[in-house]
């Protein structure tokens, strides 16, 4: 479990499904992925993370509001199925119920990932990933200090090329920009 000033990262629980699953069915949150998840492809996606937690040590952790415990939606760092030429390839991911966004909740959970990331796990970098269009995500990773890296654009490996998704847009920051940034 991590803290930060407003925030929880925690291990998933049993009572986060039925929240996961009504995230992942809201249109909003769902605009720059593929299509709404139904329930059964929540619990499959919510078990997914759990086992890659458990066998990586890090993962996508649930993110509740400390002062309230309730949760709000997922953060953390992820091993894709695929690499663009980078090794390792871990991602910073982020997923947050649309009532919570605007808050700086994304941006508050993602440095305490980085800082996990480049901390404990020692990642000498990591990166991030959306869809073109996906502004708000990339607003984000430029707050994170993260920058557009090669390739910047690519076509998602699981989406059709010709998919109105398939273009996505690829940021990293290193371990030594994290530092100087965080030497204070």
């Amino acid at each position: 479990m991590y803290s930060t000033k407003r925030l929880t990262l925690r291990a998933w629980q049993a009572s986060d499904l039925p929240l996961f699953a009504a995230l992942n069915q809201d249109p909003d949150v769902m605009r720059y992925f593929p299509s709404v998840l139904s329930p059964a492809q929540s619990d499959a996606m919510a078990a997914h993370i759990q086992s890659k937690l458990a066998d990586n040590g890090f993962g996508f952790w649930a993110v509740e509001l400390t002062e309230t415990r309730e949760f709000i939606g997922f953060v953390g760092l992820n091993r894709p199925t695929f690499d663009l030429g980078h090794q390792p390839f871990v991602e910073i991911g982020w997923r947050l119920a649309s009532p919570h966004w605007g808050k700086g909740y994304a941006t508050e959970a993602a440095q305490k990932a980085l800082a996990i990331g480049f901390e404990d796990v020692e990642l000498p970098a990591i990166y991030a990933f959306t869809t073109e269009s996906n502004l708000p995500s990339q607003a984000v990773m430029k707050k994170l200090g993260m920058a557009p890296t090669a390739p910047f654009t690519f076509s998602h490996p699981h989406l059709a090329a010709d998919h109105p998704l398939a273009t996505h847009v690829l940021y990293a920051i290193s371990k030594p920009s994290w530092q100087a940034d965080h030497a204070n």
